[in-house]
């Protein structure tokens, strides 16, 4: 069973940056495409970032691209989300999630596409 757990979100003035890391046990790390979401209460799950198993190719949200940036250490078992610029929109619970297939489905904006999930970090931006 795949475990992830996030961390590195707080409260941060409008214009900041924040690193999430996300720590993943129970499988072998580079055999796992990654995810990122966010929520806010009342509404669904929004993608942010998607990084394949190797870290060669990334994908992002419309409403952090240019802001966000995916990375992975497969050395030590995590991804990263670097968010710059930060806006009180940003304002969420954000999720790191993976499937269990191997390669990162074509439908990897989708919650759903997903097999496991962290607890989420809370990220606060003050404007």
């Amino acid at each position: 069973q795949v475990r992830l757990v996030e961390s590195g979100g707080g409260l941060v003035q409008a214009g900041g940056s924040l690193r999430l890391s996300c720590a993943a046990s129970g499988r072998t790390f580079s055999t796992l495409s990654m995810g990122w979401f966010r929520r806010t209460p009342g509404k669904d799950y929004e993608f942010v970032a998607a990084i394949t198993r190797s870290g060669g190719t990334t994908y992002y949200g419309d409403s952090v691209k240019g802001r966000f940036t995916i990375s992975r250490d497969n050395a030590k078992s995590t991804v990263f989300l670097q968010m710059n610029s930060l806006k009180p929109d940003d304002t969420a619970v954000y999720y790191c999630a993976a499937p269990s297939s191997w390669s990162l489905p074509t439908t990897y904006k989708i919650p759903r596409t997903y097999d496991y999930w962290g607890q989420g970090t809370q990220v606060t931006v003050s404007s």
